[in-house]
């Protein structure tokens, strides 16, 4: 069994550059994650693609998933990456940086405690909130609010997972923000408790 810690678990295979991850951050087999942070307890499954992206805690992405999807310059006479990962092609030539500033731009949010599913595409400069469910193979293009759950191509929200009270209330107790022993203590409510029954508890 592995047993995360402070410092981010990442797989032999994952290829994580320029980003900041977490405690108890886990990144699977054949990632890719690139000039994102990922907040502390969140985990990718294999074969998950991340870049220019801020995920929160607790998120749970499941396996080939992918967090933006890379433009290309459509406003240009070429699609291709020639015109902007020059020096692959021609002697003496370097990237354009000003298109690389301009993805980067374009950056996706991603809330505390989500649920990425299987094979999804997440599109750039989408925010998806706290508490949020994203179905297997969806292409989310637009944002999905806090604890909705948002299914199909492109992807629509279906419901909430909770009345707006409980939902508020939840985004009030912030649970996600406690310690690492506090979490601990609470793990048996965590389990046999209700959404309901954890606020009235712990509000």
């Amino acid at each position: 069994m592995t047993r995360l810690s402070e410092t981010a678990l990442i797989h032999p295979t994952a290829d994580v550059k320029d980003s900041e991850l977490g405690r108890y951050v886990d990144i699977g087999a054949r990632c890719h994650v690139a000039r994102s942070r990922i907040g502390d307890y969140s985990y990718a499954v294999e074969g998950t693609q991340i870049a220019y992206a801020d995920i929160g805690k607790f998120s749970n992405i499941a396996a080939y998933v992918r967090i933006y999807a890379s433009m290309h310059p459509m406003h240009r006479a070429s699609l291709h990456h020639f015109s902007y990962r020059s020096g692959w092609y021609f002697d003496g030539e370097s990237d354009d940086a000003d298109f690389f500033d301009w993805r980067a731009g374009s950056r996706i949010t991603i809330g505390h405690d989500t649920w990425i599913g299987h094979g999804a595409v997440v599109m750039p400069g989408v925010t998806i909130g706290t508490g949020a469910v994203v179905g297997s193979n969806a292409v989310v293009t637009r944002d999905v609010p806090d604890f909705a759950i948002a299914v199909g191509v492109p992807a629509k929200t279906i419901r909430q997972r909770f009345r707006d009270e409980v939902a508020q209330a939840l985004m009030d107790l912030a649970w996600w923000d406690w310690p690492h022993d506090r979490l601990h203590q609470a793990l048996p409510d965590f389990r046999a408790m209700s959404a309901e029954e954890f606020i009235e508890k712990y509000k």
